[in-house]
């Protein structure tokens, strides 16, 4: 075996850079990131070990629990090829060890498995003629796939979500029932796949994403369980890529956010708010971050983000600080300074989502007033209409039907993908009386001066500055708004008059208004 053979050097461009995505769930992880992860792995493991490279040791192991390229894995058998030259001069004996020995990985698809094994042992066969390893007896290798099925209960996989409807398939189709989330004893299922012993001291990879909701509105996360999975499984180092929607939102996820934020053993996060950067040819709203875990490490992480080029921090960090995770370093401080107000939350004047108990699909109102009819709002594909109900039918909050309102759509901008960002729906005044749907939230007051106060705070940079910090994607839920503190409301408001009251400094300001569009109100 030559050199150039093993290193697939002479090939332009490599071909892992020109495969496309499977779907925007399934994301083929870019070579280039994959190295800068490793990059990170390697610097965390020599801070740990006195200095020591961790491509020169020839007992550690490593496990990509949901490969797909194989990039992963690829490209730590490059680095330990090259770390252990001088431990195992002889190149078809040193890969030998490396992929027999230290490199593993799990398919999620039999296409994606096949793919990892031409990527890591160069066949897509492990055993097979053209493979560079040497001593496999079985097609796999230590790259496993088998079919694995759902187990089903009320119509649900009782592990990862999916519909029974939608994932329940034939044997020619994939099920996509991820083995390394499919166990309650994942310690087992990997000492049955790789061996009685085996611990893996480094885990790494890029999880499936979601699944889809199969006709409902909302796709399922799943990458969440995949990083659960792989704590139990105790390596000493953890590190994936994962969508950023669980710092502040995801259905599902409140959980799985209170366990990352309160974990001390994740040492650094790298928040990616544009995941174009990284994944240029899908969308993945809120972007993606890159997590390290140490085992061994206890302390705040070290937070870095990256847009457009520009290098915020590394900034120690104590996760748990909030109930969600302030992305911005910069943005952290001037939170600090209006919360210290200890002043209510307007929260206590908002809606709740379905106030009246309508979703926004609902239809059963008429379109011409009839005495004492009450007006209806709705929304239909982003434009606002009225029409009318009996104030009978109104079974849900009725208390509210007479109160002045302020409304905002619920779905607002497409969270932060474009910066200055204008956050939020332009608001709207509604008189009494009035309901409305679920395509809106309000604000409920008691008389026309009140509201008029309201919509002048909700247009201000301020005001959507602080819900940007809790809105990681385009649904503007009720939570967004837990930091905006409450005002008076006898007077209309302006930044300036918000800038003064909370102290703001002129770099403070400067920060806000260039993360923030300003709003002018529609008088419609």
């Amino acid at each position: 075996m030559s050199q150039a053979s093993f290193a697939l050097q002479g090939h332009n461009p490599d071909v892992l850079t020109c495969i496309a995505n499977l779907s925007n769930d399934e994301v083929f992880t870019p070579p280039d990131f994959a190295n800068e992860m490793l990059d990170t792995l390697e610097q965390a493991w020599a801070t740990s070990n006195n200095g020591e490279n961790i491509w020169t040791k020839k007992e550690v192991t490593f496990l990509d629990p949901c490969t797909k390229s194989g990039v992963f894995l690829r490209e730590i058998v490059k680095r330990l090829s090259e770390g252990l030259s001088q431990e195992i001069p002889d190149l078809t004996e040193r890969v030998n060890h490396i992929l027999t020995k230290q490199v593993f990985g799990i398919g999620i698809t039999e296409l994606t498995s096949l793919l990892s094994r031409r990527s890591v042992y160069c066949s897509k066969y492990a055993n097979g003629i053209h493979s560079i390893a040497r001593t496999f007896t079985n097609d796999n290798g230590n790259i496993w796939f088998e079919r694995t099925e759902h187990t089903w209960a009320n119509g649900r996989c009782k592990f990862c979500g999916a519909s029974k409807g939608e994932y329940s398939r034939a044997n020619k189709l994939e099920t996509h029932a991820y083995k390394f989330i499919h166990s309650d004893e994942i310690k087992g299922i990997v000492a049955k796949l790789f061996g009685e012993n085996m611990q893996f001291d480094v885990i790494i990879g890029n999880p499936p994403y979601q699944l889809g909701s199969d006709g409902g509105t909302r796709d399922v996360p799943i990458y969440q369980k995949f990083v659960e999975q792989a704590k139990k499984l105790e390596p000493r180092f953890l590190t994936m890529v994962i969508p950023a929607r669980w710092m502040s939102s995801g259905l599902g996820l409140n959980e799985f956010r209170k366990s990352m934020l309160t974990d001390r053993r994740i040492s650094s996060i790298t928040d990616y708010p544009l995941a174009r950067e990284v994944f240029p040819s899908v969308e993945i709203k809120g972007g993606i971050c890159v997590f390290l875990w140490d085992r061994d490490y206890i302390g705040d992480a070290q937070v870095t983000s990256l847009r457009g080029g520009l290098i915020n921090g590394p900034h120690p960090r104590n996760l748990a600080e909030y109930d969600v995770f302030v992305r911005d370093n910069r943005a952290l401080y001037i939170l600090q300074k209006i919360l210290a107000y200890n002043e209510e939350s307007i929260t206590s004047i908002l809606a709740v989502d379905k106030e009246f108990g309508w979703t926004s699909n609902f239809s059963d109102f008429h379109d011409k007033y009839v005495k004492d009819d009450i007006p209806l709002h709705y929304g239909r594909q982003g434009k606002r209409f009225v029409g009318y109900v009996k104030r009978r039918n109104v079974n849900k909050s009725a208390n509210l039907i007479d109160s002045w309102k302020v409304m905002i759509p619920k779905a607002g901008s497409d969270g932060g993908q474009r910066i200055p960002d204008v956050v939020l729906g332009r608001p709207f005044i509604v008189p009494s009386p009035s309901v409305c749907t679920q395509t809106y939230l309000f604000f409920y007051v008691q008389n026309q001066t009140a509201a008029k106060s309201v919509e002048s705070y909700l247009t201000t940079r301020l005001f959507r500055f602080l819900v940007s910090l809790r809105k990681i994607t385009q649904d503007a839920t009720r939570s967004t708004y837990t930091w905006v503190p409450m005002q008076s409301w006898e007077h209309e408001w302006t930044d300036e008059m918000l800038y003064k009251k909370y102290g703001l400094t002129k770099d403070e300001i400067a920060f806000i208004e260039s993360m923030i569009r300003p709003m002018e109100l529609n008088n419609d």
